[in-house]
């Protein structure tokens, strides 16, 4: 029955569709998919001196939403070529899985046939329905290896290999994908580096995160964790990496559409950009690393703004679009203080701002507050959702752009100020967040005070005035090969 509607319907034997009708051959696009990885994890080892036999070893640092989705990519596109990659995961043993979250991973299991049928095949079932019934406790590090991340239930992803021993993990890692929040990078890399003393060569160094710290001593300036990591570690600068972009990881291992930027020195990157890009995911390759990195971090910041204003509002519209005029004003005076040619970053910073408005969990944060189904008191690691990096940026940005010796010329009076006074978005996110001043409806009254400026005047003054600091990023020179 099923060949004879398949000929009716035009499909010869042996063929399928995808779902918008396209006719393929399964047999054809399995050995081209094949060929097409395999050539491009040789081309890797060839530039890496892998000899035969010798796996090139992928370990992720950080199970959160985005690391996860990230080693479960490269898990799918290399996993089955064993004998010349080992894609693994490192996080913390010992967390459990408290009870409404295993009730929603049942059922997440039980919608999902696919994901039901395999962990049936890996005896894997019974432990779920355990959970489910209260009879057992359930672990992060267990469900990981089924393909559930903590932070990410709703999405599963393919079976990962976990380990949860950092000297296991990292010791002879030819590539590290660091998915920890800034807040975390330089403890756990500076316990790694004792893991790499005796090394010979240093491994490739990807980091996810878009957190951003602040040193104000002896001159102020951002550190980005690329820097953490290389402080921590010695690696040389070309091996360390940034890759960041618009992107929500759940509808990443969806399929949906994505692409990014993969920032460093070029010997790597565009070698790695190949490396990583899928047909759903383009990877491009830039030289501009450290400032892109400060925009991932940027970004975060207006992300719970916005999420405030959308969850005090009702959703409106207008309100809305008045907040995105004044937060991406604000972005952009502080990208002239941060980049030399701040023209360059304006299509990346606003995707990637778009969608976090949109989907990220630091405008779900911000509006949560402003619901009051969430509170300060909880802290900004949140269940379900991981580590709500906006907060810490807020802090970070606040503090640098306060300093006296960043002062700029008052645009109306014959005065300086510190940069933050023309940032009155910022300054009250740091009031609600940070200082805890006042509640999250005092953003509402900062829209609406009469005195602020027109978002279009605070881009003529960052175009026009030479408010360009390069101390700021304490940025190294990377080299071009």
């Amino acid at each position: 029955m099923l060949n004879l509607c398949n000929r009716l319907l035009g499909i010869e034997e042996g063929m399928s569709t995808t779902s918008n009708g396209v006719k393929y051959s399964p047999d054809w696009l399995v050995k081209y998919s094949n060929v097409s990885v395999e050539e491009k994890l040789d081309e890797l080892r060839r530039l890496m001196g892998k000899a035969e036999g010798n796996p090139v070893r992928i370990v992720g640092v950080g199970a959160g939403a985005w690391g996860s989705v990230f080693v479960a990519m490269l898990q799918d596109s290399y996993g089955h070529l064993r004998d010349k990659a080992v894609v693994r995961i490192w996080r913390r043993s010992g967390r459990p899985v408290d009870r409404a979250t295993a009730e929603h991973l049942f059922e997440v299991i039980n919608s999902r046939e696919d994901v039901l049928r395999r962990l049936i095949r890996r005896c894997a079932y019974l432990k779920y329905v355990e959970a489910r019934l209260g009879d057992r406790t359930l672990f992060a590090d267990e469900i990981l290896r089924d393909g559930f991340c903590l932070n990410m239930i709703d999405t599963p992803l393919c079976p990962l290999k976990v380990v949860t021993n950092l000297q296991e993990a990292v010791w002879d890692a030819d590539i590290v994908v660091n998915g920890l929040p800034s807040t975390e990078t330089s403890v756990v890399f500076e316990e790694i580096s004792r893991y790499w003393r005796d090394r010979k060569t240093m491994p490739i160094i990807i980091s996810l995160s878009k957190g951003v710290e602040a040193e104000l001593v002896p001159e102020p300036r951002i550190v980005t964790p690329t820097q953490m990591i290389q402080r921590a570690t010695g690696a040389p600068v070309e091996n360390i990496l940034y890759l960041g972009g618009p992107n929500i990881a759940s509808e990443i291992y969806n399929n949906e559409y994505a692409n990014a930027r993969l920032c460093g020195a070029e010997k790597w990157t565009k070698p790695m950009a190949k490396f990583l890009r899928q047909p759903h995911f383009i990877v491009w390759d830039n030289g501009d690393l450290v400032t892109h990195e400060v925009m991932g971090g940027l970004k975060n910041v207006y992300a719970i703004g916005a999420g405030m204003v959308a969850g005090l509002t009702n959703e409106s519209a207008t309100s809305k679009s008045v907040y995105f005029a004044h937060c991406t004003s604000e972005m952009i005076f502080i990208t002239h203080l941060l980049a030399e040619e701040p023209e360059k970053l304006a299509g990346p910073l606003l995707a990637d701002t778009y969608v976090t408005l949109l989907k990220g969990r630091n405008a779900w944060y911000g509006q949560k507050l402003a619901k009051g189904e969430l509170n300060l008191e909880m802290g900004d690691s949140i269940k379900g959702k991981g580590m709500i990096q906006g907060v810490s940026a807020v802090k970070a940005f606040y503090e640098l752009l306060s300093q006296a010796s960043l002062s700029v010329k008052h645009p109306e009076e014959d005065r300086r100020i510190v940069p933050v006074q023309l940032c009155p978005i910022l300054r009250i996110l740091y009031s609600i967040l940070i200082k805890r001043e006042f509640p999250p409806e005092a953003i509402l009254e900062a829209l609406r005070d009469e005195t602020m400026h027109d978002p279009r005047e605070r881009i003529e003054i960052a175009q026009t005035h030479a408010f360009y600091k390069p101390f700021l990023l304490g940025q190294q020179q990377l080299p071009s090969k």
